[in-house]
């Protein structure tokens, strides 16, 4: 097995990053550091075509002056005292702007994380000899299936810390496996992705054998007339309307303003009752860890349960204006403003198989996932995308003819409130510019889907 070592050596880490956060320039200071070791198999046209590692870090400095928080960063901790200066600095600039007026700003303060399982011997073990063997069998069965594989296989480690001149001191290590397959057979496609921390979890024989069949009986597609539709949702294209639900109004940020489904319409039914949705860093599917970036531990934030509106997620800042505790959601994405963000959004399950759900659909649709999804209105949580790969009609309980993708424009809350039938597997996919962020789902079935130029009113 190959080495597997974090960013940064953990030994004295948090004492660095504490002596570094004591500066008598500021009244608070806070640092987080973010690194992430990857190692990544991408393969295709037969051959293992880039062997890729990657290793970031950032350390991120927040100080804070009467009140009032400014933040410079740094790669190396070579540079992390000029950042705490330029942080100061900064600071008190905006506090003298401020002509005495006191801000808002301040630190969380020391509290324990909940106890999560991070480290997986498996993953760690998933080295580049792994999983280019792993490579190695799935390119071979697409091409006895008759077409070919693209993908990648690799392990991380995500690493984490956040010391602040309050005391709050947290540091994490967290394995993640990780796996993609596209297969090709003529025309047909099927696609699959899977995370967890553990390699085992994701059962790769498994999933890259069906994913070859389902390319296999996907050839021969035809298009998807306009219309509504009873549909069956793959774990996949669940994740992916999951993931608008903070559009809707989960954010703390949009609850503070206002604006959205926690702050209108919370304690109201809204989806099906068997819905239910939580951003959880407690449980072990996804890509949970104890704290965010603000060191504020995490806890389980109910989104949706049994279809009802429960509450957003929120940072210190949002939680301030909502007269609340944070819940320790507080994130900050590349190129964008400092938000909270549900990190870990997981779906319960059910009690059906993927085959028992299609088995209740007389005439109808199955879809893989989608992709190309847009944010379309966020008072009716109407998104608009595509649907793509391994998707096929259902007539009389069973899969049939396989579709090519159709544009649909439909409502999230809509579909969520006519789901019938939950699937007991479930499955997990990264979420676009979330650091270390996941949203698991089962499959779905629900009813007046809407794809191409059905009208509004014919649903």
């Amino acid at each position: 097995m190959t080495s597997f070592a974090p960013p940064v050596a953990p030994d004295g880490l948090l004492d660095h990053l504490a002596a570094a956060a004591k500066v008598p320039a500021a009244d608070a200071v806070e640092i987080t550091l973010l690194g992430r070791a990857g190692e990544y198999t991408r393969f295709a046209g037969g051959r293992v075509h880039q062997p890729q590692d990657i290793l970031e870090t950032q350390y991120s400095v927040r100080a804070i002056v009467d009140g009032h928080a400014a933040r410079a960063a740094t790669g190396t901790l070579d540079g992390l005292s000029e950042a705490v200066e330029r942080a100061a600095a900064a600071a008190r600039a905006l506090a003298r702007r401020a002509g005495g007026a006191a801000g808002s700003a301040g630190v969380s303060l020391p509290a324990s994380a909940p106890d999560v399982p991070l480290w997986h011997d498996d993953t760690a073990a998933f080295d580049a000899a792994a999983r280019a063997t792993a490579a190695g069998q799935t390119m071979r069965g697409a091409a006895a299936a008759g077409g070919e594989a693209a993908g990648m296989f690799g392990r991380a480690l995500t690493q984490i810390a956040v010391v602040n001149s309050a005391g709050v001191a947290h540091h994490a290590l967290a394995t993640e496996a990780l796996g993609t397959l596209t297969a090709t057979v003529a025309d047909g496609t099927s696609h699959w992705i899977d995370l967890h921390r553990s390699v085992g979890a994701i059962d790769l024989a498994a999933s890259v054998e069906r994913t070859i069949a389902e390319a296999v009986a996907g050839q021969g597609r035809i298009p998807v007339p306009d219309g509504h539709y009873t549909i069956v949702l793959g774990p996949q294209a669940a994740g992916e309307l999951l993931t608008f639900l903070e559009d809707a109004g989960f954010s703390g940020e949009l609850a503070a303003a206002g604006v959205g489904l926690v702050a209108q319409r919370a304690g109201q039914q809204v989806a099906s009752s068997l819905v239910t949705v939580a951003d959880d860093a407690t449980t072990t599917i996804g890509l949970p860890i104890g704290f965010d970036m603000e060191g504020t531990p995490k806890r389980r934030v109910p989104l949706l349960t049994r279809g009802v509106v429960g509450e957003a997620v929120t940072n210190l800042a949002t939680a301030a204006v909502l007269g609340t505790a944070s819940t320790g959601h507080a994130h900050i994405a590349r190129e964008e403003v400092p938000t909270p963000v549900a990190a870990n959004m997981v779906m319960d399950g059910g009690d059906a198989t993927e085959a028992e759900l299609i088995a209740g659909v007389e005439n109808g649709i199955y879809v893989q996932r989608f992709w190309y999804t847009r944010l379309v209105d966020r008072v009716t949580a109407t998104i608009t995308g595509v649907s793509r790969d391994g998707c096929f009609l259902i007539a009389d309980g069973k899969l049939a003819a396989p579709v090519a993708g159709a544009r649909f424009t439909h409502s999230i809350l809509d579909f969520l409130g006519t789901v019938d039938g939950v699937g007991s597997a479930r499955r997990s996919q990264p979420v676009m510019n979330v650091w270390n962020g996941a949203v698991t789902a089962p499959a779905l079935r629900g009813h007046g889907f809407r794809f191409g130029a059905a009208t509004v009113e014919e649903a």
